[in-house]
């Protein structure tokens, strides 16, 4: 029979399904009011875009940010949860940071186009790996039809980055 200590020294987290609960409350808090600041600020940085095809890119994930709240908010519902004020400080830093460099470029509209690249790029792997996680504590919640969703989300937010590492590509062998 495994206690507590077996499993801290096998690397294992015990919690009980309350725990875990509250966990991934708190941490599908922290991306829903994440991923309301970026659905703010995203049609504004699409404007900033001189490379059509980012311009595009930025304006398709604002739609698909907008289905992962729709989900988001389908889960809070099953869990009978309601939203609470979840920090979102290091992604908004991260839009902070973009806004900064779109200014800093903003007479050169290819620095100002790969600055915006960089920064969805960072944002995009930030919320895949949110995502990754809480799709696994969803499997130890036994809830197969909110790891679906949260794998949804993850799947819009791994082709969102891959479109714009594709973008980026294009934009930088162009001639």
């Amino acid at each position: 029979m495994e206690n507590k200590s077996d499993n801290q020294q096998c690397g294992k987290i015990d919690l009980g399904p309350g725990d875990l609960r509250v966990y991934f409350l708190n941490n599908l808090d922290k991306i829903y009011a994440a991923k309301t600041h970026l659905v703010r600020h995203l049609p504004e940085i699409a404007q900033e875009a001189h490379f059509t095809d980012l311009k595009l890119a930025i304006e398709e994930t604002c739609e698909d940010v907008e289905k992962q709240l729709a989900r988001m908010d389908i889960i809070y519902a099953m869990l009978e949860a309601d939203r609470a004020q979840g920090n979102c400080s290091g992604l908004a830093g991260l839009i902070d940071d973009a806004f900064e460099d779109i200014k800093t470029h903003g007479q050169h509209p290819e620095l100002r186009d790969l600055s915006i690249a960089f920064y969805m790029q960072n944002i995009e792997s930030i919320e895949m790996a949110s995502f990754q996680v809480l799709e696994m504590a969803a499997v130890k919640l036994k809830n197969k039809q909110i790891k679906q969703l949260i794998r949804e989300n993850y799947d819009e937010a791994k082709a969102d980055r891959t479109l714009l590492l594709l973008i980026t590509a294009k934009y930088l062998t162009s001639k």
